[in-house]
């Protein structure tokens, strides 16, 4: 009897902390339904203005019965696009949205590891700001990487950063430019150079690095680290992260979308 009550004990103690860690948690979270199985995905409270544009058009109905209309094998499966509602297969689609974007909310806490829920976006060169899509979005598959590989792609994105920057500078100061084009013209090499020197140690910008926490992730569940601070992660899979690998491996055609319509019903959940 003493047992038995102590069991009970344990059962009702283990039930009040459940009830309570359940009434604690104030994230959000949705549920995309497909007929690969259901993904359950937290939305990020840190990125504000994803979460609730993305709540907003859950509750209109918005992305009920569109489809995942990309899907590219070890790197991600999107979808969003109004334009895929009862599209034609075959169909080219892609460019569609609610006729606005979201400024970046880009967190180094968040990044790009499996099951990432992130906003799709226009590229840089109409898009600079990399604001955005309205609804568009993509969840990562993406692959597992050594050491080796995230130190290659870390070098490889400072050295993008470092480009663009030196880029920015020179456009903010076209006198440099002229100065450079008139050493060019007279085979001042020396001058030029000189220049060079001058932008570079005027060129502000940050390096980047993986931190601990992604390195773990990217090399034990994968995901896509060269995505890492171009494009706003908001959210993430916390049941079902085996319907990506699903759709991910559908046949398609050459601009990706599966031959099948994979349409989807997204809800609020809590």
């Amino acid at each position: 009897m003493k047992k038995i009550l102590q069991y009970s004990f344990f059962a009702i103690f283990a039930f009040t902390l459940s009830c309570k860690s359940s009434i604690n948690d104030e994230n959000t979270y949705v549920l995309i339904e497909t007929e690969f199985g259901n993904m359950k995905i937290k939305l990020y409270n840190e990125t504000p203005k994803h979460k609730e544009n993305f709540i907003k058009l859950i509750n209109k109905g918005y992305y009920n019965d569109l489809i995942f209309h990309r899907i590219i094998k070890d790197f991600m499966i999107q979808g969003g696009d109004p334009d895929s509602k009862n599209a034609q297969v075959g169909k080219k689609i892609g460019n569609g949205g609610p006729g606005y974007t979201i400024p970046a909310e880009f967190n180094s806490k968040f990044f790009h590891k499996k099951g990432a829920l992130s906003a799709a976006r226009l590229g840089d060169p109409i898009n600079p700001e990399k604001a955005s899509s309205g609804s568009q979005f993509y969840i990562v598959q993406g692959k597992k990487y050594d050491d080796i590989e995230l130190n290659n792609l870390e070098k490889m994105m400072n050295s993008k950063k470092k480009q663009i920057a030196f880029g920015k500078y020179l456009n903010e100061n076209p006198e440099l430019l002229v100065q450079i084009q008139s050493f060019q013209e007279k085979n001042e090499l020396s001058k030029v150079d000189s220049i060079f020197n001058i932008v570079k140690t005027s060129t502000k910008y940050e390096d980047f690095k993986f931190s601990k926490e992604a390195r773990k992730a990217y090399k034990e569940i994968g995901g896509t680290p060269f995505l890492d601070g171009e494009y706003t992660v908001f959210g993430e899979i916390v049941e079902g992260i085996f319907v990506i690998d699903k759709i991910a491996e559908l046949e398609k055609d050459q601009n990706n979308r599966p031959l099948k319509n994979i349409k989807m019903k997204i809800t609020v959940i809590k």
